[in-house]
């Protein structure tokens, strides 16, 4: 009897090793800042360094955010630094900085500007300090450069009231900040963009106010990818860090999409956020949102008086009617 005993032993040790073995599961976010990784092949956990060794020959590497989620920016400075310890020779590229605003950003990580004075004249952000000071400084230390990628805000509101004619008014000025086909799409993004605005294309009024908004999403989009392609060519060699928000880049789309009718053959990969409640459980929607996906806690509402909220968006609004497209 003494075999059997033996044999059971070491098929209870196999047993234990084989459980030992299996990888772990993701788990959800344990504070605000707790921001997990997985590939959603597997939907198993990967860290941040496995991550950057994996994406060490990827071209363009895109971070999704939420605009002020703390989990997305560090996250973002995390990722940044094991993707220059994996290939020093990189470039940040944001959508928090506008094109025309280049020189200010230049001024600033050559030491010739202050924090508050890039912000100022640099139209950062308001959450500037808070969310991508860690990342412009990280650039700052190590020389690296920076592109302030998105389209100018004026360009963006004057598309939104007026539609896509409006760019046939460009000054000489505002021309060079915009791509020659700043309309490149997908019908799949069209299609997801008037669902999240709660609109299906008839032609109504509010339709073509819908339609207006989506080319001024479009204008966003493709100066992006403009701006990440033109930095390529100056900094020949250099991987991208590309930040904007989710949107952009969800399900390969927005950005992704743009990039890749310019040029098909880059490498790209996209790491998107998406919310995950205690029970752990994620949608096969929320499991297409990214080549990587990282977990993050849901946000609180912004306002729980509906009409204290339309009052904020009319306000918002209101302070955007300084820009004159006539």
């Amino acid at each position: 009897m003494h075999w059997i005993k033996v044999v059971a032993s070491l098929l209870f040790a196999s047993l234990l090793a084989g459980c030992a073995a299996q990888p772990p599961t993701a788990r959800a976010p344990a504070t605000f800042y707790d921001h997990p990784l997985i590939d959603p092949r597997n939907q198993q956990p990967i860290s941040a360094e496995t991550l950057a060794r994996q994406l060490r020959d990827m071209d363009i590497v895109i971070v999704g955010e939420y605009h002020g989620h703390q989990a997305s920016h560090l996250l973002q400075a995390n990722l940044q630094a094991h993707l220059f310890a994996a290939r020093p020779q990189q470039l940040l590229t944001m959508e928090m900085f506008e094109a025309d605003t280049q020189a200010v950003l230049d001024a600033y990580l050559a030491g010739e500007l202050g924090e508050e004075e890039l912000v100022e004249d640099g139209r950062g952000w308001p959450n500037h300090k808070g969310s991508y000071r860690p990342l412009l400084e990280f650039a700052r230390w190590h020389q690296l450069p920076v592109i302030a990628a998105n389209a100018p805000i004026d360009a963006v509101r004057c598309v939104g009231r007026q539609g896509p004619e409006w760019l046939a008014r460009l000054t000489p000025e505002q021309a060079p900040w915009l791509p020659s086909d700043p309309w490149l799409d997908t019908p799949a993004y069209r299609e997801r963009f008037f669902s999240f605005m709660g609109q299906h294309d008839h032609g109504s009024a509010q339709q073509t106010r819908i339609n207006n908004r989506y080319h001024a999403q479009l204008l966003r989009d493709n100066t992006m990818a403009s701006q990440i392609l033109q930095a390529r060519r100056h900094h020949p060699g250099h991987q991208v860090l590309h930040l904007n928000g989710t949107f952009h880049s969800a399900e390969r789309q927005g950005v992704v999409a743009a990039l890749l009718q310019r040029q098909a053959e880059l490498k790209i990969a996209v790491i998107s956020p998406v919310f995950q409640g205690a029970e752990g459980t994620l949608t096969a929607d929320q499991l297409a949102q990214g080549d990587y996906l990282y977990l993050i806690a849901p946000l609180p509402a912004d306002y729980l008086d509906t009409g204290r909220q339309h009052e904020a968006i009319q306000a918002r609004f209101a302070r955007a009617r300084d820009t004159h497209c006539d």
